[in-house]
């Protein structure tokens, strides 16, 4: 009787252990592309947000105890790929979308809303996503176009004693909606600071840019501007150098600002600026622990010699955002194993602080983030960094700085209600 006591125990445990199913992980799809003209930028940002879930998985063993995957689906950055892309991973217990482009956020917006899955559209997408009254599931902290476009501005002027009257300020752009989205914000602030503004759109994929750069040449703008992705960077800065137009008086988005985009022009880079809404170099502790880890784990999403780059840091960036982001989830819902629903909850919650930061080995990489129901784009401060030629490095040049909210904050209303009104949405009330 004994022995059958014990067995009928311990067949009663077999089948309780087996109801209850193994955790799964947390599931973060990379919409990456590693390929096409666009591909060695896609490829360190990849590597990056990889490499920092790995580094959970190893050294924390997760995320509140439960493991992070990252499946990749190549999008090549095109816009009908990357909503392919979306379409088979969603159903796979997928928490969040970080698209990596413009294009395709803008065809997920409707997508993710009806699906009860966040978007994170980090320092690019529609700016106006900022208003969480309209936009619910899509976030763009810690900042926008538009307040990168501001932040540039406010640089010129600080340049000339304060003083844009008059100025001409050209802007080089991809002629895409990325491309397309600062011009706007721009013509308010010629409004307001009577400055000049001229237009030149480059086409996809951006290696025909000689028309382009003679009329710069011609009409000598005082400061040029670029909102440029992949080899448009490379050419222009190259075609800025043939021309010997001063390069701290050409100013590119944080999209136009790797190590890709300047070292093929070699010494006539030098100079050159660019907005960022991050720390540059790998002089924080959590890339000892990255190299530790991961890289010399044989882990690593690359070979890891992008470590420490501008776009290897983004991406490392926008997984420590998501990871903080799941764990708010975690916390919030009282359980590990969250869904899309429970993760919106805990970005539309997030706070990492200058605290946080230093905890996880980023002290001073990037300013404080507090997002809420109403605000989906963080503080919107961001710096300038410039390019050394002869270090071949990147050093951050001000302090991370306001943009003009007097201007911003309208644009941001204004153009959230119209796709409320076009879409018949009803905006939340965040009380």
């Amino acid at each position: 009787m004994k022995l059958k006591s014990m067995s009928a125990a311990v067949v009663a445990a077999t089948i309780m252990a087996t109801a209850v199913p193994a955790m799964a992980d947390l599931t973060f799809p990379m919409l990456s592309y590693r390929t096409g003209p666009y591909g060695p930028n896609g490829t360190e940002f990849a590597d990056g947000y990889a490499d920092y879930f790995t580094l959970l998985n190893e050294r924390d063993g997760g995320i509140g105890g439960v493991k992070a995957a990252t499946p990749e689906c190549e999008t090549a950055y095109n816009t009908a790929k990357g909503v392919e892309c979306y379409e088979t991973t969603k159903g796979k217990g997928a928490l969040l979308y970080q698209p990596l482009s413009t294009g395709i956020t803008y065809q997920l917006i409707p997508k993710v809303t009806a699906d009860d899955i966040p978007l994170h559209s980090m320092g690019y997408g529609r700016t106006s996503a900022a208003n969480g009254k309209v936009f619910s599931h899509v976030f763009n902290y810690p900042g926008s176009y538009w307040d990168a476009a501001s932040v540039i501005i406010k640089h010129i002027a600080d340049q000339e004693k304060g003083d844009l009257k008059d100025k001409k300020i050209a802007l080089i752009y991809h002629n895409s909606a990325y491309g397309k989205e600062p011009i706007r914000t721009l013509e308010e602030l010629a409004k307001k600071h009577g400055y000049k503004l001229t237009l030149l759109a480059v086409d996809h994929p951006g290696q025909e840019q000689k028309s382009q750069w003679l009329q710069i040449r011609r009409e000598r703008p005082d400061y040029v501007m670029m909102w440029g992705w992949g080899v448009m960077n490379q050419v222009a800065i190259k075609e800025a150098a043939n021309i010997r137009f001063p390069m701290d008086k050409f100013i590119g988005v944080w999209w136009s600002a790797s190590e890709n985009d300047v070292l093929p022009a070699g010494k006539g880079a030098n100079g050159y600026k660019a907005v960022a809404f991050h720390g540059v170099g790998d002089n924080y502790p959590v890339f000892a622990d990255i190299r530790k880890y991961v890289k010399d784990a044989g882990k690593a999403a690359g070979d890891g010699t992008n470590i420490g780059s501008v776009l290897y840091n983004r991406g490392l960036y926008a997984a420590m955002l998501a990871a903080e982001a799941a764990a708010n989830a975690q916390k919030i819902h009282n359980t590990k194993d969250i869904n899309s629903k429970q993760m919106r909850d805990g970005m539309e919650s997030l706070v990492v602080d200058n605290a946080r930061m230093e905890e996880l080995g980023l002290k001073g990489f990037a300013p404080e983030i507090s997002v809420t129901c109403a605000n989906h784009g963080g503080p919107g401060l961001a710096a300038i960094q410039q390019w050394d030629a002869t270090a071949k490095k990147w050093t951050l040049i001000t302090d991370f700085v306001a943009s003009d909210r007097e201007v911003i904050d309208p644009l941001i209303e204004e153009d959230s209600a119209a796709y409320a009104k076009e879409n018949n949405l009803t905006a939340r009330d965040c009380k």
